[in-house]
C-alpha cells in the first residue's frame, strides 16, 4: 500500500503551484477523519493485530453435576465462528440442537435426560484462523422425586365461558414460583388472566372476566426438569389446545325459585324450581358463581347426614364439589316453582332437566342469588369465581 501511494503522489501533484503543495502536505498526516498515509497504515495495522484465538464458553460449565434438564445447554464463541458442536449422552446418542444464524451459538432443542452424564465436542475457528477444540461434559441430577401432573382441560374439547384451568400434581409442591414460570397460557383473542394456588397441589389460571365466546386457548405446563421442591422434579410436560363456546349463563333466585338459562345475550328457559330447603344451613342452595364440573346422563346420590342412599336421580349436572347438583325428580315436582324443600340441588321436572342437560356445557357459569349461605373456596375445586379478581391474583406465586 505505501508503494502504491507513493506512485500515485506525483500524479496527483500535477500542475499545482508551491502554495497548493504545501496546504495539502499539512492536510496529510493529522487526525482529519479524510486522512491517508500514516493514518491508514495505522488502522490496518490494528486490524491485522486484533485477530485472534476463539473464546469458548460452554454451559454448563466442565464438571458440573446435579444439572438440572430444564437448564439451557449451550456453547457460544467471540472472535471466532462455530464450525461444529455434538453433545453425546451415555448411550453414544447425539442430542439435537440448532446453530445460530451468525455460527456463533448452538443451543440444544430437545430435553436432557435425568442422572445422565453428557459430552461437549466439536471444533472453532478463531479470526486468527486457528482452529479450537470444543470439549468437557456434565452430568445431571438423578432426582429423590418426580412429580406428575395432570391438566383438568382436553384437546379439542369445548367447555363454557366460565371454565377455569386447574393443573393438579400428584402430591404438594414446595418450589411454586418454579412451577408457575414453566406455564404458558396462549389464547386468540388476547385473554386478561392469572395463576393463583388454590391448594399445594394445584394452581388454576382463570380469565378476569368470563370468556369470550369462540375463543381459542393453548395451555402448556413445561414441567419436566423443572426442580419444584428439595430433590424433587418435574416428570413430564403437559399440554392441552381446547375452545370455549358460545355464550351461556343460568341465573338463579332462590327466592322466586326460578331459573333462567341466557344464551347469547338473550333468554332461551325459565323454570319452576325447587332450591335447597332455607330453614337447615346444611340444605341451602350457596349463593354464588358456580361452574358446571360434570353430567351425568343417571347420578346415584347419598347423604348419610340425612339418612338418605342411593337416590338415583335423572340428568344430573354437577355445579359444586358440595354436593350442588341441577337434576330432575319427579318427586318434588310439587314444590318446584313454589317451595324451597330439597337438600341443597336445583330440581326440575325429569323433562325440563333433560332439555337443560343436553344444552349444557363443561365449564357454563351457574349464578345464583337469594340464600342464606354464599359459595366459598372450601365448596370444591372449581371455586374460582368466588374471588375478586385483586384477591385472586394475590394467589400467584408470582405476585409482586
Amino acid at each position: 500500500m505505501t508503494g502504491l501511494h507513493k506512485r500515485r503522489k506525483p500524479l496527483a501533484l500535477i500542475g499545482l503551484g508551491l502554495a497548493a503543495l504545501l496546504t495539502l502536505s499539512a492536510c496529510s498526516g493529522g487526525d482529519s477523519p479524510g486522512a491517508t498515509g500514516a493514518g491508514q497504515s495505522t488502522s490496518a495495522d490494528a486490524q491485522q493485530t486484533s485477530a485472534g484465538p476463539a473464546k469458548l464458553a460452554v454451559q454448563p460449565a466442565d464438571g458440573a453435576k446435579d444439572v438440572a434438564p430444564a437448564d439451557s445447554a449451550q456453547v457460544t464463541v467471540t472472535d471466532g465462528e462455530l464450525q461444529s458442536v455434538t453433545l453425546t449422552n451415555p448411550e453414544g446418542k447425539q442430542v439435537a440442537g440448532q446453530l445460530g444464524a451468525d455460527k456463533r451459538s448452538w443451543t440444544i432443542t430437545e430435553p436432557l435426560g435425568y442422572g445422565k452424564k453428557y459430552t461437549w465436542s466439536g471444533t472453532a475457528l478463531g479470526s486468527d484462523g486457528k482452529q479450537v477444540a470444543i470439549g468437557g461434559s456434565f452430568t445431571t441430577v438423578s432426582p429423590r422425586k418426580q412429580l406428575s401432573a395432570s391438566l383438568n382441560v382436553g384437546d379439542n374439547q369445548t367447555y363454557g365461558i366460565a371454565m377455569p384451568i386447574a393443573l393438579t400434581f400428584s402430591s404438594k409442591v414446595t418450589d411454586k414460583a418454579a412451577v408457575e414460570r414453566s406455564l404458558t397460557v396462549e389464547t386468540t383473542p388476547k385473554t386478561e388472566g392469572s395463576w393463583a394456588w388454590v391448594s399445594d397441589t394445584s394452581v388454576h389460571w382463570r380469565p378476569k372476566e368470563y370468556w369470550q365466546p369462540n375463543t381459542q386457548v393453548k395451555v402448556a405446563a413445561n414441567i419436566y426438569g423443572v426442580k419444584i421442591g428439595d430433590g424433587t422434579y418435574g416428570k413430564q410436560d403437559v399440554t392441552a389446545a381446547f375452545s370455549i363456546g358460545r355464550s351461556q349463563i343460568v341465573k338463579g333466585d332462590t327466592t322466586t325459585h326460578r331459573m333462567q338459562v341466557i344464551r347469547d345475550g338473550v333468554q332461551i328457559a325459565d323454570y319452576p324450581v325447587s332450591y335447597g330447603l332455607d330453614s337447615d344451613p346444611g340444605r341451602v342452595t350457596h349463593s354464588g358463581i358456580h361452574v358446571v364440573m360434570s353430567k351425568h346422563a343417571t347420578y346415584s346420590m347419598s347423604n348419610p347426614r340425612y339418612d338418605y342412599y342411593d337416590v338415583n336421580v335423572p340428568w344430573a349436572v354437577r355445579i359444586s364439589n358440595n354436593g350442588e347438583f341441577i337434576h330432575g325428580l319427579a318427586s318434588s315436582m310439587w314444590a318446584q316453582g313454589k317451595q324451597n324443600v330439597s337438600h341443597g340441588c336445583l330440581n326440575l321436572s325429569p323433562a325440563r332437566a333433560k332439555e337443560y342437560y343436553d344444552g349444557a356445557l363443561i365449564g357454563d357459569p351457574v349464578e345464583i342469588t337469594g340464600s342464606t349461605q354464599t359459595l366459598s373456596a372450601k365448596d370444591g375445586d372449581y371455586s374460582d369465581w368466588t374471588y375478586s379478581w385483586a384477591d385472586w391474583t394475590k394467589l400467584s406465586a408470582l405476585a409482586g
